[in-house]
């Protein structure tokens, strides 16, 4: 009898761990994953839109690690800057260096072999770059540009801080790790070293490269071509970009940047879009293959088209007729009325509207809020609508970061004076202050008293400003 109940328990001991383990995979797999709807498959990533530079998803964005042929988008900055300034034109032509050429006959590595002694122009070597990520290319164009990949490596360096790129280190032109350039990377760089950013410094590598210089999608949406066709050395260049119209993995509106992967970058890719009038940038980096690169590149992508839209604000602080009133100095009148110049309209995740509002900013000319000085046109720029978080949804919504402060001056409206308003005469101005000298007399030998009501008077507010950001942060961060 007591074997049949010991028996008896076990089997209901079992039977209930089993339900147990049971349910709770189910509701693993029933129920959604906090924190990060995309579930990235990538050490580090990060969306923005564009003409803003806006934040609009990261994860682990400040990780600072290899980069692989991505670094090739400072060569496309510099060779781009170096044609508009007049120092080179596409039509330039060199002579590679045995450097250039050893590394070009390396076809472990991605290359267009080039010949000893055969002049090539810029524009031939720029595509195989771009298009095909040739290193041999990339060196030779280095070389012309500075006179020495370490030349090149330096320029690129201080064209890294200019941009505001915090966290970028470059040993060499091609993003392929030092130990692949076969005991000639550049002098002072280790055997072992590589080309480390995070995606943040990527993705405003690629803000500034699009918004200096557009024309790079030009080659960059070429999905293949011949290197030199119809000479000897003619070869099939077909782009690393698998997401391009027409190949493997096609995303509508796609049309660059630039791929990368080597041993300790993984499989990487900042990558551009544009639908509807509307260009988003995204960054991969250290994913497990080039399958992967171009699934979790849709993702983001796909997030930021679906999930995001652009809506107008109400201003706050205005009449019904978008009005406000200001005060000005020395005036014949001693206040000025001010509008928006049009519709504050930006990009929010849906459901976000009702969260945010547009504030009056004042311009320089208004410090500590102490108002206008008179003459003043009619249409003077007083200050700016920008949009802000509302006071009451400051718990759960947070601040869009921008990539730089040029982007974040993209989404604002001036606000104008709706009439002019001339300089008062000197009796006036002078009446004016003993009238003030008086009151104020008056108020200290009779203190008026206190009163529990708050003031009338007009105050210019500027909007709450947005939290601190930490210099690196783990974790995903993307709207709730």
């Amino acid at each position: 009898m007591h074997q049949k109940r010991k028996g008896l328990f076990l089997a209901l001991f079992l039977a209930a761990f089993f339900f147990f383990t049971a349910f709770t995979a189910f509701a693993a797999l029933a129920l959604p994953a906090t924190g990060d709807p995309l579930q990235l498959r990538a050490a580090s990533a990060i969306l923005v839109e564009e003409k803003t530079g806006k934040i609009l998803y990261e994860k682990d964005s400040e990780a600072v690690l290899a980069v692989g042929s991505m670094s090739k988008m400072f060569l496309e900055y510099l060779i781009l800057a170096a044609i508009k300034e007049g120092k080179i034109t596409w039509d330039t032509t060199t002579v590679t260096s045995d450097y250039a050429w050893r590394i070009s006959q390396n076809l472990r590595l991605s290359n267009v072999p080039l010949q000893k002694n055969t002049p090539y122009t810029v524009k031939e070597l720029y595509e195989a770059a771009v298009i095909y990520s040739a290193n041999g290319a990339t060196i030779a164009l280095a070389e012309l540009l500075a006179g020495s990949e370490g030349d090149f490596i330096r320029l690129a360096n201080n064209k890294a801080k200019e941009l505001g790129l915090k966290n970028t280190i470059l040993v060499n032109s091609t993003g392929l790790d030092n130990n692949d350039l076969m005991g000639m990377h550049p002098a002072g760089t280790g055997p072992e070293a590589t080309n480390l950013m995070t995606a943040r410094d990527l993705a405003l590598l690629a803000f500034h490269l699009l918004r200096d210089h557009p024309e790079v999608l030009t080659v960059s949406k070429i999905p293949r071509k011949i290197f030199r066709e119809g000479t000897p050395d003619a070869v099939r260049m077909d782009n690393w970009n698998w997401m391009l119209p027409g190949l493997v993995y096609a995303y509508e509106g796609l049309d660059g940047l630039k791929t990368g992967h080597t041993s300790q970058a993984g499989y990487c890719f900042t990558a551009t879009a544009e639908r509807n009038g509307r260009r988003l940038v995204s960054v991969v980096m250290r994913t497990d293959s080039y399958q992967t690169r171009f699934a979790e590149t849709r993702k983001l992508l796909d997030y930021g088209f679906n999930q995001f839209a652009e809506v107008p604000l109400a201003p706050a602080g205005f009449d019904e007729n978008g009005q406000m009133t200001l005060p000005v100095k020395n005036g014949k009148k001693q206040t000025v009325t001010v509008a928006p110049a049009e519709t504050l309209r930006v990009l929010l995740k849906t459901g976000e509207k009702e969260d945010f509002e547009a504030v009056f900013q004042p311009a320089l000319q208004l410090p500590g809020n102490r108002g206008l000085r008179a003459p003043l046109a009619k249409g003077e720029v007083v200050g700016y609508l920008v949009p802000a978080v509302k006071e009451h949804a400051r718990a759960k919504t947070r601040a869009y970061e921008y990539l730089a402060a040029a982007g974040r001056e993209q989404e604002r409206v001036p606000v104008l004076t709706t009439e002019a308003v001339a300089k008062a005469g000197w009796f006036t101005r002078a009446f004016r202050r003993l009238r003030a000298f008086f009151a104020n007399l008056w108020q200290k030998l009779f203190p008026p008293r206190k009163s529990t009501e708050k003031s009338t008077e007009a105050l210019l507010r500027l909007p709450a400003a947005a939290p601190e950001r930490p210099e690196a942060q783990a974790g995903s961060k993307v709207r709730p």
